[in-house]
């Protein structure tokens, strides 16, 4: 009893506060986690998927874990001599994450997720279709991408994604026609969806 009445008001809004964050932090470890394990697989070997897509696939040598990596390279970006990609994750047919890089730095994150995790404010135009969307964003380096967003991309002639960057707004260009559906349906579960 006394120490509930040692605890006021503000006292408990902190430990919840901490509570949330260390939840945050928790899963943008967990991202940065899973993102440097695929991009560590060392006996995955890069194949056309068709279009300008490329797959790699591994197996897990403990669990035996399919594991699949879709490449897409930007089109064009217009501020960056190295190419942006989009990278699909899967592991044993079901998409694990899915990463918009744009290899440019990019500005900090100007909205708070349900969870409080840090996100971007993205724009979106699939083929005709335009959209906004709140990316999570993982220390800087890239955007964690919806499912949703996702499927419309892979049945997609076109995709470009408008990002922040220090220096404003910045526009990464994609062509992911072409990719084989069959392989991503099977690798991650996915099939593509109309905006």
């Amino acid at each position: 009893m006394a120490l509930r009445r040692s605890l006021q008001p503000s006292s408990r809004k902190r430990i919840w506060l901490g509570v949330i964050l260390g939840c945050i932090l928790v899963s943008t470890n967990f991202l940065l986690l899973a993102q440097t394990e695929y991009d560590e697989m060392p006996d995955a070997q890069g194949m056309d998927a068709g279009g300008k897509w490329t797959e790699y696939r591994s197996e897990d040598r403990m669990t035996a874990a399919k594991r699949f990596r879709f490449e897409l390279p930007a089109e064009r970006v217009e501020r960056s001599d190295d190419r942006a990609k989009i990278v699909l994750f899967c592991t044993d047919g079901k998409l694990t994450l899915a990463d918009f890089r744009p290899n440019l730095k990019l500005s900090g994150p100007n909205w708070p997720g349900f969870w409080g995790q840090p996100q971007m404010h993205v724009l979106v135009r699939v083929d005709d279709s335009h959209s906004t969307h709140n990316w999570n964003w993982v220390d800087g380096h890239f955007l964690a991408m919806d499912k949703g967003t996702v499927r419309e991309l892979i049945g997609a002639q076109l995709f470009r994604v408008e990002f922040q960057t220090p220096q404003g707004p910045e526009i990464a260009e994609f062509a992911p026609a072409g990719l084989e559906l069959s392989r991503v349906q099977n690798a991650c579960g996915l099939k593509p969806k109309k905006p």
